[in-house]
């Protein structure tokens, strides 16, 4: 099989860390016996510069042609001004609606290696594995706006149809998972949660009765994924809640640089990007954590181009490295007591991860020759 892949490093990091990710492609493909082709392409604040849009009409259309999309991070202080008419984020947001990528997958789970990078108690740790479906093209990103003076306003808007594409996504997961799913509104004061907790209830009555549901608040939400977070498995919410939520959550795996995203449609074409941001206070130095974006590789390889193989193979891969005792800055001193942790660079750390990759495939070589 092959695979046509674009790659959109973006600003700061993205470059660095998307680097890593191909190379990481690159060397698991032939194991796998599969081939690739990249091309990269301009998005965000480095497209504003050289094309003046943060979305350039060829970065697009190949987006739209290839079998699926590798992103960095996009943004930064050069293009930060909230009153700029064009931004590096419209280019994201752009992206996802052109594509019709609605259901963005955030899966937080932690690594037993690491459980001590979060500010959260060990014991409030033990058992956290969740999924995060977070609606991504409707609600007050995309529903009318003004901006004035003296007055603005942006609409969170949705439809039935919108709702009910994105629960059953989430419903689904639920399924092949631990089966239950907790869908967060704010339904006590807004019309569009009520219309959000009417349709989830309706879909998961008639499609998935084997689903366990719950109802949840966003601000009752926030507070019980920091005292309870092992007791959630799937989590579904409209756009704005969402995108809160999944950063509150990244600190449960103690960094950002740690969890991965997919942002998927109907078809087998998805964004795949770390959750992260450019992070230009660190950009060039080679300190970056590449491990989001190795692990969002993994994540295109199962949805978007059915290698679950490769995908299995890649996640062991970094927790290899982790259990060995790598680690990058931003997870500098985090080890169990009697573990000795070597820190390492972008570069590094995606060779390591390789170096794993090589090992996992003379073992796999190993097993089919036993055969």
């Amino acid at each position: 099989m092959h695979y046509s892949l674009v790659l959109l490093p973006g600003d700061g990091i993205g470059p660095e860390v998307v680097r890593e990710a191909e190379l990481t492609l690159a060397a698991l493909a032939p194991v796998f016996r599969f081939s690739l082709t990249f091309e990269t392409h301009l998005m965000g604040g480095c497209a504003i510069d050289a094309t003046g849009q943060p979305l350039p009409a060829a970065t697009l259309a190949a987006c739209r042609s290839a079998d699926a999309v590798l992103l960095g991070a996009v943004g930064g202080p050069k293009w930060s001004d909230p009153a700029a008419k064009v931004r590096p984020e419209q280019g994201l947001l752009a992206l996802r609606k052109e594509l019709g990528l609605y259901a963005n997958l955030r899966p937080v789970k932690i690594f037993p290696q690491l459980i001590n990078a979060s500010s959260l108690k060990p014991e409030t740790l033990a058992g956290v594995d969740m999924l995060v479906v977070r609606e991504l093209t409707g609600g007050a990103y995309f529903g009318p706006q003004k901006e004035g003076d003296d007055e603005a306003y942006d609409t969170m808007l949705y439809t039935r149809g919108e709702i009910e594409r994105v629960v059953r996504v989430a419903a689904r997961a639920a399924q092949t998972r631990r089966g239950h799913l907790t869908s967060v509104d704010k339904a006590n004061v807004l019309a569009s949660s009520r219309l959000w907790r009417k349709t989830t209830a309706q879909i998961m009555a008639a499609e998935f009765p084997d689903v366990t549901l719950e109802h949840q608040l966003v601000d009752a939400m926030a507070m019980h994924l920091i005292r309870r977070p092992a007791g959630f498995d799937v989590i579904v919410s409209e756009n704005l809640f969402g995108d809160i939520l999944t950063d509150e959550a990244a600190m449960l795996a103690g960094s950002m640089g740690m969890l991965p995203s997919a942002s998927l449609g109907d078809g087998a074409n998805g964004v795949y990007e770390p959750i992260h941001g450019s992070a230009p206070d660190i950009a060039g130095q080679g300190i970056a954590n590449p491990l989001a974006t190795i692990l969002s590789a993994a994540m295109m390889l199962r949805h978007s181009l059915g290698q679950e193989a490769a995908a299995q193979a890649i996640e062991t891969a970094v927790e290899m490295a982790l259990a060995a005792g790598y680690r990058t800055p931003d997870l500098a001193g985090v080890a169990a007591p009697d573990q000795a942790t070597e820190v390492v660079g972008t570069a590094a750390m995606g060779a390591v991860v390789r170096e794993n990759l090589r090992i996992i495939s003379n073992s796999k070589q190993a097993d089919i020759a036993s055969d």
